[in-house]
């Protein structure tokens, strides 16, 4: 089968991105093949074995055919701070214009199968003019911003009725879809998010030898982590407040990631008079999975979050997570590999920080990581897409035989 893939952020940066990656490497791992078109603003280099078709955008590095605009988010991106509300009317044309040209290039030379778009909005809504069969995944952000503006309701709700399915990521995320899109309640199908387990799991790594490349050349007792985008809904000001209190010269915080509000948690840090937390910026992988592996503890204190994939990912380290108790994150932390606190309390997520470093409570992190693997691994969840692409891909051609008739 030849699956299309279209996601509206780079392949790095963004939960979605990631998913897209990940989907597409277990679906080759299946024998299939899979091209991704999706928005860059760096070079991109060629993978193996799944065909890259980016867009791309200006973000100072002068890129042959850029639009001349940086790639539009929801919030924020770690590489742009642009958004689809501020997109001016010729910059939105400019952006459906590309975007439909490298759909029109990829079904003329990759002929696919099926489309699969990740989130209800513009580029499932182009695809859907294409008489391919349309399968959507709703991420979170896209209803978001389905509720925040009127500007691109009818396009959304025009791509939600042309998809075959719209797969979602936690029962929360099901509710909403279904709250959006009353009319497409029938064909949601939950599968939760999957990471790749070839690039993340625990690895023995050398804690003071790792920090020493971000320029800590003393030695921790603890390690507190957290991933995430720079932005609001990540509550990434919780999370100082809570290190305020359970800051010590024993514990080092690490902070992975970029955003629109990188210098301000910057400043709030230095503010709350925070001596032992280091902000890390983006990170690859490879470096991520040694983050989490040397950590005690990670924190997840989002505001909003349909699912979480940076829980999955820690979690399949080994390390036990901390996260708000709203959204997806309750449908993945247990007792056994984790703790929830309330959404904006930091004083409790500031005591359950504590508890795990302090041992009070105690987790087993190969059971954390094992547990992970059986249940998020995306090889797990391959099969069911592969069985939805079926049915999809049946379903239409039952339709054209009876159109023919």
């Amino acid at each position: 089968m030849r699956i299309l893939l279209m996601n509206h952020f780079p392949l790095t940066g963004s939960g979605s991105g990631v998913y897209t990656q990940n989907i597409a490497d277990s679906l080759v791992k299946k024998g299939h093949e899979v091209c991704i078109i999706m928005p860059e603003n760096e070079n991109v280099t060629k993978q193996d074995k799944v065909k890259i078709h980016p867009v791309y955008f200006n973000n100072g590095n002068n890129i042959e055919g850029e639009l001349p605009f940086n790639f539009p988010c929801f919030t924020t991106h770690p590489r742009s701070t642009t958004t689809f509300y501020n997109l001016t009317e010729e910059e939105l044309n400019q952006y459906i214009n590309a975007f439909q040209k490298a759909l029109e290039e990829e079904i003329m030379t990759f002929n696919p199968d099926i489309i699969h778009a990740g989130h209800i909005w513009l580029l499932p809504g182009i695809a859907a003019n294409y008489n391919i069969p349309l399968i959507i995944t709703a991420h979170g952000t896209d209803l978001i911003g389905y509720q925040e503006t009127d500007r691109y309701k009818k396009v959304a709700e025009h791509a939600a009725a042309s998809a075959e399915n719209i797969i979602t990521i936690s029962k929360e995320n099901s509710d909403l879809v279904s709250a959006c899109f009353p009319f497409a309640k029938e064909k949601t199908v939950l599968i939760p998010n999957g990471y790749n387990s070839d690039n993340i799991y625990y690895e023995n790594t050398n804690k003071d030898e790792f920090l020493k490349q971000f320029g800590i050349n003393r030695h921790y007792d603890k390690v507190v982590s957290f991933a995430g985008k720079f932005t609001s809904f990540k509550g990434i000001d919780l999370l100082l407040k809570a290190a305020q209190i359970y800051e010590d010269d024993d514990t080092l915080t690490v902070l992975a990631g970029d955003g629109e509000l990188f210098d301000e948690m910057n400043n709030l840090a230095q503010t709350l008079n925070l001596n032992n937390i280091v902000f890390i910026k983006n990170q690859p992988h490879e470096i991520l999975r040694k983050l989490y592996s040397i950590a005690d503890v990670s924190l997840v204190t989002s505001r909003s979050e349909a699912f979480g994939l940076v829980v999955i990912e820690a979690m399949a380290c080994g390390t036990p997570v901390i996260g708000t108790n709203l959204g997806g994150i309750p449908d993945i932390i247990t007792e056994d590999t984790g703790m929830l606190f309330e959404p904006e309390n930091f004083e409790e997520l500031a005591h359950k920080v504590k508890q795990i470093l302090n041992k009070e409570v105690v987790f087993d992190r190969s059971y954390i990581a094992q547990s992970t693997k059986n249940k998020y691994s995306q090889d797990e969840f391959v099969g069911e897409l592969i069985n939805i692409y079926d049915e999809a891909l049946q379903t239409s051609k039952t339709t054209e035989k009876n159109i023919h008739r």
